[in-house]
């Protein structure tokens, strides 16, 4: 029988575990509130320590997901190849995995935060901090890139099971069925009634799923709740930044972290709209209470900070700008389709921000200038000074050896 872990009984765990004492007077013990299904414990160990208990919950099959095992093996990749686990701000923090009642232990760190959270209480979107990011990000990507080593050991599944592929994120929404009229409310509904409307957004999204290209270890999951600032990040040289919540990590393509990251962003300016029956899309775009002009900065400070440490990367991904941004509208679309899972609304402001996803994914040329501020010229120009990049080749100019209307011999 699979044990359930709770405040009452968590302490009694801990120290039955081996990872902590009766002296140590573990006390304290609360739940933290969690997107997903895990339960979340803190407690409070008496050194000032402080320990993070996650128990993955079962569904109504009396089956888990895997995520804590997901999470579990990214730890011993990290401990097995120390080329990635010196990596300060991924370099694991679990202590404790419990397979068998899918419960995972790691440290907490106190002097972190999330950088979402950071961003709403400070209104401080430094580029130091985005840049941190972006090479952090990048020495996970160029560290695993083409390694069929590190491939195959992701590869791997609990006791039992098998993995017969690497899940493709690259996806819309799923097939409309009758059983949704059950779970969404009516209000809810008008987001799949416009999201089926166009053809050229699910066109985009298709060809984007066909051309995802895993190449490298990703994090899949890579929102601004899951990076970690310091609370001395101005005092710092390094590890200013931490990324934690592997359970998604896997075998994957680089553009899907940075756009997911990028969608991130965007969401902080897109949830500040100002929304009315009276304004066009483009004037709620503008009138937004955090402009889109204040997060660019960060923005450009992140995927230049991640080209200057990969820069590599467009030699086998000449049109990574692009993909990033249409993965960006991706994730902008699953924000909204997980805001009405959860909350079971759909409004105004989602319209909005579900027409900049649109556009992001069919007209991604101008959805660069538009998120950046710049062309993707000027983005890659100081990475081309320091590094010689590929150029696009040049297409031929052939004379033509055959009719343009087909004709018979004879005739």
């Amino acid at each position: 029988m699979v044990l359930s872990l709770s405040s009452h009984n968590v302490i009694q765990y801990l120290q039955d575990a081996g990872l902590c004492s009766s002296e140590d007077g573990a006390s304290g013990e609360s739940e933290l509130p969690d997107r997903s299904k895990n339960s979340n414990l803190l407690v409070n160990l008496a050194d000032n320590r402080k320990l993070l208990v996650k128990q993955e919950r079962s569904n109504n099959h009396d089956e888990t997901s895997d995520e804590l095992f997901n999470e579990w093996l990214f730890h011993q990749l990290l401990q097995q190849f120390p080329v990635i686990g010196n990596i300060s701000a991924i370099a694991s923090l679990l202590i404790h995995f419990d397979e068998e009642n899918s419960i995972l232990v790691r440290k907490y760190l106190s002097d972190y935060q999330d950088l979402r959270n950071f961003y709403q209480t400070t209104d401080i979107y430094a580029d130091d901090i985005a840049s941190a990011i972006g090479s952090t990000l990048a020495g996970l990507h160029r560290a695993t890139f083409n390694s069929r080593e590190y491939r195959d050991f992701m590869n791997a599944a609990p006791a039992g099971q098998f993995r017969y592929h690497f899940y493709n994120p690259a996806q819309g929404i799923e097939s409309i069925t009758p059983e949704i009229f059950g779970t969404v409310p009516t209000e809810a509904l008008q987001f799949y009634t416009l999201y089926q409307r166009y053809e050229s957004l699910e066109s985009a999204i298709a060809d984007l799923a066909y051309e995802w290209n895993p190449c490298c270890l990703t994090h899949n999951d890579l929102q601004l709740n899951n990076i970690l600032v310091h609370s001395r990040w101005q005092q710092l040289d390094n590890c200013l930044v931490r990324l934690i919540d592997w359970k998604s990590c896997a075998w994957g393509d680089p553009a899907f972290d940075l756009g997911t990251l990028l969608a991130s962003y965007l969401e902080i300016w897109l949830s500040s709209l100002v929304v009315d029956s009276t304004l066009e899309i483009e004037e709620s775009l503008h009138l937004a209470v955090t402009p889109l002009e204040v997060l660019q900065p960060s923005i450009l400070a992140l995927i230049r900070g991640y080209l200057n440490a990969f820069p590599m990367i467009l030699e086998y991904r000449r049109d990574l700008i692009l993909r990033v941004v249409q993965f960006a509208g991706l994730g902008l679309i699953h924000q909204i389709q997980g805001k009405i899972k959860c909350r079971r609304n759909f409004d105004n402001a989602d319209i909005c921000k579900l027409q900049f996803a649109k556009n992001l994914l069919t007209i991604p040329e101008q959805g660069v200038i538009t998120v950046f501020g710049i062309s993707e010229a000027e983005i890659l120009k100081p990475v081309a000074k320091v590094h010689k990049l590929p150029q696009p080749e040049r297409e031929k100019q052939l004379v033509r050896l055959y009719y343009e209307k087909t004709r018979l011999r004879g005739c």
